[in-house]
């Protein structure tokens, strides 16, 4: 990824772009980093993106920075999702592992006492405290 400096304010631009802005230029297959510089054109590294609860979080782009060795980077921002939406994603959550385990509830199968036990656990995640923002998911036996 790279990115161009407009009234030095960087933006994210492709190596196609650099081309059809300059038509009358012919540039290499790779084009050298000085030769990109010549046109504020930088390129710009992404770090891995951290973990995050995808249920109870959502990740975004965020801004383009200059780490200490001047190279830019564009970085992840993470923040919580709306209460309503935290809940309604963590309870279809709860209800596919309930899912998983439906066949065990069948009247030709004798469910264990740990599985009726994670399944009641999984029932009572609502009531827990904290819900939606703090879950303790139990551990499937």
């Amino acid at each position: 990824m790279h990115i161009k400096l407009t009234n030095g304010y960087p933006v994210k631009y492709t190596l196609g772009q650099l081309r059809r802005d300059n038509p009358q230029s012919s540039f290499p297959k790779v084009i050298p980093d000085e030769i990109l510089a010549s046109y504020d054109v930088y390129p710009c590294t992404r770090p891995e993106r951290s973990a995050y609860d995808h249920l109870t979080e959502q990740c975004f782009d965020a801004g383009f920075e200059q780490d200490a060795e001047d190279n830019w980077v564009q970085g992840y921002s993470v923040e919580p999702v709306e209460p309503e939406v935290a809940e309604r994603n963590i309870r279809e959550h709860r209800d596919d592992l309930l899912q998983e385990t439906d066949w065990m509830a069948l009247s030709d199968v004798t469910m264990t006492e740990e599985m009726t036990a994670y399944r009641q656990a999984l029932r009572d995640i609502p009531a827990q405290a904290g819900f939606p923002n703090t879950v303790t998911w139990p551990v499937a036996p």
